[in-house]
């Protein structure tokens, strides 16, 4: 019996377990060093500020494994010794396989600030992130975060939960400012402030300080400030897990190189979700998509592979959602930063300052390119529809109530920004 091995229990190596499972009798392994059943990331927050329990962010019970035939080993894998087919773990035990599936994830990254490994410094990733921060929380009187990104924004929301002063530390002149145009990142930027986190733009980390017991106590900034501390939370991006893979034969770069059928250069070995790098970006996506459902789609495509249907990974439009504190925000299609030489931006935010609409589309042909949506929850069946069908801007501002996740019970700005809409660029009806 075919004995399929698959290192790492997040979203792409479960679902591709789950999926093998449902076409085939193969052997199936999960192997992974951190928690023996798979949870939700995600989640990890709502359980420190109190809204659920971890066990409440397992979605399958834990007699499910046994029951569908998938081993679980909790072991970490320190080599993949690809000639003998084998994977040998810490305790020095070995496993063979005739499969490998490398879904090891992502780690936070760190830039040999002095004092990055201390007590007290975390990111947001592992279980026992949650478990330091939950020991470390009660005696903390301030905690200072590194990096403007979403699970920055995450941990100060978390923090501030539990009352704990937090200072916000981002490189940028303002908030993901690399992702977001300057409207949206200004509206969020006021957002912080107004939940009394001590933002602090175009400032950068130099040192963490430790105290004597090896604990952090501060940080000093590259503006020569020095800020008392008792948590440093790192959240300047992650980087694909894949250390252990370096002497292994298998073709690297920043993450496992894969082809659009995630296979590596290596023969039955194939990588997956957080770890895997295209050798060229699907459409306008980065090589590697460090996103929740990019890793589940990820599985199902390789499970097709594995059990006798060879099939490209295509994950389609591009779209993401998140939340910034209390703002949600969801991204269909493609909104720049800055618009490229072919786009135009139309930009909507409501007199309150907490909603908000971008639409990107081409100038000439007024294609609709894009979406960026604050506060305001809209169908990714529609986006998704509308992008594949290639319509215009027009198109997009006409049907904006059918767009509307819940027209019922959010009140309705269609009339406002189609007016806006039409005031700005000639040429569309007023609706």
């Amino acid at each position: 019996m075919e004995h399929i091995v698959i290192v790492g229990n997040g979203i792409a190596g479960v679902t591709l377990a789950r999926h093998i499972r449902k076409k085939s009798d193969a052997k199936i392994t999960i192997v992974s060093s951190e928690n023996e059943y798979f949870f939700s990331r995600t989640a990890l927050m709502y359980v420190f500020m109190g809204h659920m329990k971890f066990e409440h962010t397992q979605s399958y019970e834990n007699d499910f494994w046994k029951k569908n035939k998938i081993n679980l080993l909790q072991g970490l894998v320190t080599t993949v010794l690809t000639a003998s087919k084998e994977i040998v773990l810490s305790n020095n035990d070995t496993i063979k396989f005739d499969k490998l599936v490398l879904a090891t994830g992502s780690k936070p990254n760190k830039y040999g600030w002095p004092g990055q490994d201390l007590k007290g410094v975390t990111g947001l990733y592992h279980k026992k992130d949650l478990e330091n921060l939950e020991e470390w929380a009660p005696q903390t009187k301030r905690a200072v975060i590194v990096g403007g990104g979403l699970i920055g924004i995450e941990l100060a929301e978390m923090l501030r939960s539990r009352d704990i002063p937090v200072t916000f530390l981002v490189r940028e002149k303002t908030f993901w400012g690399s992702v977001l145009p300057f409207g949206e990142s200004q509206m969020i930027n006021r957002h912080i402030l107004e939940h009394h986190i001590d933002l602090r733009l175009g400032t950068n980390l130099v040192e963490i300080l430790s105290d004597e017991k090896g604990h952090v106590k501060g940080i000093v900034t590259d503006k020569g400030e020095t800020i008392d501390c008792e948590i440093v939370g790192l959240t300047a991006g992650v980087s694909p897990n894949i250390d252990f893979l370096k002497d292994s034969g298998i073709e690297l770069n920043k993450g496992v190189k894969v082809n659009r059928y995630l296979e590596t250069n290596i023969a039955d070995i194939y990588a997956i979700g957080d770890c895997a790098e295209q050798h060229e970006g699907i459409d306008l996506r980065r090589p590697i998509e460090a996103v929740w459902y990019t890793g589940r789609m990820m599985g199902e495509t390789l499970a097709q592979t594995l059990t006798g249907n060879p099939t490209e990974y295509k994950p389609g439009h591009w779209f993401n959602s998140a939340k910034f504190l209390d703002i949600e925000y969801q991204t269909y299609g493609w909104v720049w930063a800055n618009p490229k030489e072919n786009e135009v931006h139309f930009y909507w935010e409501h007199h309150k300052g907490k909603k908000a609409i971008r639409i990107s589309f081409d100038k000439e042909s007024r294609t609709f390119l894009g979406i960026n949506t604050f506060g305001i929850r809209m169908r990714h069946a529609f986006f998704d529809k509308v992008l594949t069908d290639k319509q215009t801007v027009d198109f997009v501002i006409s049907h904006l109530k059918d767009a509307n996740f819940d027209p019922e019970f959010f009140t309705s700005y269609e009339s406002e920004i189609q007016k806006q809409f039409a005031d700005q660029f000639v040429g569309v009806k007023k609706t």
